[in-house]
């Protein structure tokens, strides 16, 4: 798709040199860097500050080794990351001075980074012959955050140029030698790397691939001076993009959840923005309807108020790249996507002050730079949450309604069908969500802090990934065994599944039998998720089993305050997220027949940190429990106002 029509030569022909192509400011255009805010330039000077001196820590083998020896990844993530972020927020400030006091450290930094033995993660060496353990330096591989540093680098050089050469002569060419060595030679010999797609057997692409190919690209377009290598990996870097873009729908679903779209559908923004600035527009795809629609995904999974469908591993709280957002709406000349990106850089939306408005929460610098310079002040679009009435991305059989469009008032529901092999895959066939009023209610916990555990043969020992943590799908209990829920894999998915929509209701329907293994013994498992616009929400389940278990149990997930009484679940409103939040649950009623429930209440007690975020120090689980159930029958729970 991308790379039609752009043939080797094509390309060759279309790329601006790299010695002409200025797709931002350089520190030598001070009117450029001088003309931001008064408050943008203050707050990039203090953080450079901040970091003047900056005793760069330590990567120390035994750290890198955590993974391999006790499954921790994050102990040294956050070094890596305080290094990377220390360097970013150096030149930014260079940039804004231009009076050299800043280059020591930054030469500093550029050093220490270019000392690493790997720029990647120890979650991700294990692309090395070698396996996981400590990087082999005579094999360079490439991952995501190989990708980024050699990025950052990049555009380091670029932004400060000569600058640099006050410092030593030699800083830049270390630099041009290790981006080359660490990311752009390898990128270019080898195929085999499982986010390019050409590997035969490699499984299919996600979010690395427009990931690590937008930070390849910029890093070719920024420092390859050889011009044919340099449209060598141009055409590479589509022809694996369009592996990417080939595992959507039309739709533009993502299967990863919203979490994902930033690196996902954005990071292909990225990279088309990229090829559109250095080919002089010539290489635009931005009306390309698939194009289109990966990027509307990001609103149409917006719920309300940085909440966002979080199927998958996503948390429920989301904040997308604002400038993102906008800019990407902006490319497919789409107002609702850039409303939403006018309503994100708004700073009280995502809790933050006018400093903070530009740039500062885009995280790089080739995203922090169109942020700061790409974007018109005013922006000429009034802020809105969208707030679409009716989604459905058949791709990715997600669905998703309220009770009138542009509103949150009343109820909100998202539910899926799919199957339990996507990216980032939790067993949660049949699954679904419920706010009111823009505020949760029935929820999916989301996923926990990464650790080795959560991508390995383990991973559906985690109870955020398991079937019976998501709402009200069944787990059979057979004598002396272990509840049977979910399997994980593709042929586990869900049947016979149907969407329907009108002024109202929206109903999506689906069989979930085909999700579970054998031994669960269920035949058919009919499931309508129906939203009724005049403020309800119903679930009803027609079963037939091929062998009747001792009991079913089905349950669902809660932040709310929970009681029960005489056939009816009472969610009360709550505090919900962390102490200092100021965050508020939903409140709704549930109807079920408590004739043939026996209904338990849950706390499940919360200590991770990314669960935390969302949900603060616990959720409610409410378990529906039938003892010996029939091998056939209807059952319902309708939820009111």
């Amino acid at each position: 798709m991308l790379s039609e029509g752009l043939s080797l030569e094509r390309i060759a022909a279309l790329l601006i040199p790299t010695t002409d192509w200025r797709p931002y400011p350089t520190i030598d255009q001070r009117d450029a860097w001088l003309g931001l805010p008064e408050d943008l330039r203050k707050a990039y000077v203090a953080v450079g500050e901040a970091a003047l001196g900056y005793e760069w820590p330590a990567l120390p083998a035994t750290l890198f080794l955590e993974f391999a020896r006790i499954g921790n990844r994050t102990n040294y993530e956050r070094v890596n990351h305080l290094r990377r972020a220390a360097l970013r927020d150096l030149v930014l400030a260079e940039c804004v001075e231009a009076q050299g006091r800043y280059l020591d450290d930054i030469v500093n930094g550029i050093w220490t980074t270019c000392e690493e033995t790997y720029w990647g993660y120890p979650a991700h060496v294990n692309a090395q012959r070698a396996g996981v353990g400590l990087p082999d330096a005579e094999e360079p591989t490439v991952d995501l955050f190989a990708a980024e540093t050699a990025a950052q680098l990049s555009w380091t050089v670029y932004l400060l140029g000569e600058r640099l050469d006050e410092i030593s002569p030699l800083v830049r060419p270390r630099v041009k030698y290790e981006v080359i060595r660490r990311v752009l030679g390898p990128c270019l010999q080898r195929d085999d790397f499982w986010w390019m797609g050409f590997y035969p057997g490699s499984h299919g692409v996600n979010n690395w691939n427009p990931w690590v190919n937008s930070n390849w690209l910029a890093s070719a377009l920024l420092l390859e001076d050889d011009h044919d290598r340099r449209s060598a990996a141009v055409a590479k870097i589509l022809s694996s993009l369009d592996v990417f873009v080939g595992v959507y729908g039309e739709a533009g679903g993502c299967d990863e959840g919203p979490s994902y779209w930033g690196r996902a559908g954005a990071s292909l923004f990225d990279c088309l923005d990229l090829l559109h600035s250095a080919t002089g527009g010539t290489i635009d795809h931005f009306g390309d309807a698939k194009i289109r629609n990966i990027g509307r995904y990001i609103y149409r999974a917006h719920i309300c108020d940085g909440y966002a469908i979080n199927f998958a591993d996503a948390s429920a709280v989301n904040w997308p790249p604002a400038s993102l957002v906008y800019r990407y709406g902006r490319a497919i000349q789409d107002e609702p996507m850039m409303a939403l990106g006018a309503w994100l850089l708004d700073g009280p939306a995502a809790g933050r002050g006018p400093s903070e408005r530009r740039g500062k929460q885009e995280g790089s610098l080739g995203r922090i730079l169109p942020a700061i310079f790409d974007i018109p002040d005013p922006l000429g679009i009034v802020p809105r949450q969208p707030l679409p009435r009716d989604v459905w991305f058949d791709d990715i059989q997600v669905m998703a309604a309220r009770e009138r469009e542009g509103a949150p008032d009343g109820f909100f529901v998202a539910a899926k069908g799919g199957h339990n092999a996507e990216s980032h895959n939790h067993n949660d066939v049949g699954s679904l969500i419920i706010y009111v009023d823009g505020k949760p209610v029935v929820v999916d916990a989301g996923v926990e802090t990464y650790r080795r555990q959560t991508f390995s043969p383990q991973r559906y020992e985690i109870w955020t990934m398991q079937s019976a943590y998501h709402t009200l799908l069944p787990t059979f209990e057979l004598a002396g065994r272990d509840g049977v829920m979910q399997a994980p894999g593709s042929i586990y998915a869900a049947r016979d599944v149907r969407y329907d929509v009108d002024d109202g209701a929206a109903a999506l329907s689906l069989d979930l039998a085909p999700a579970y293994p054998e031994e669960a013994g269920v035949s058919s498992w009919n499931r309508v998720i129906r939203l009724h616009r005049d403020h309800s929400v119903e679930v009803t389940d027609a079963f037939e089993l091929a062998s009747v278990p001792e009991a079913i149990a089905l349950g669902l997930l809660t932040p709310c305050n929970v009681s029960v009484d005489a056939g009816i679940v009472v969610f009360a409103a709550a505090p919900v997220g962390p102490g200092d939040s100021g965050r508020r649950t939903g409140a709704a009623r549930l109807v079920f027949d408590a004739t043939v429930f026996d209904v338990i209440i849950e706390r499940i007690e919360i200590g991770d940190a990314r669960l935390g975020t969302a949900w603060g120090d616990h959720l409610n689980r409410v378990v529906f429990r039938s003892e010996t159930p029939p091998a056939q029958g209807t059952w319902a729970w309708r939820f009111l106002l």
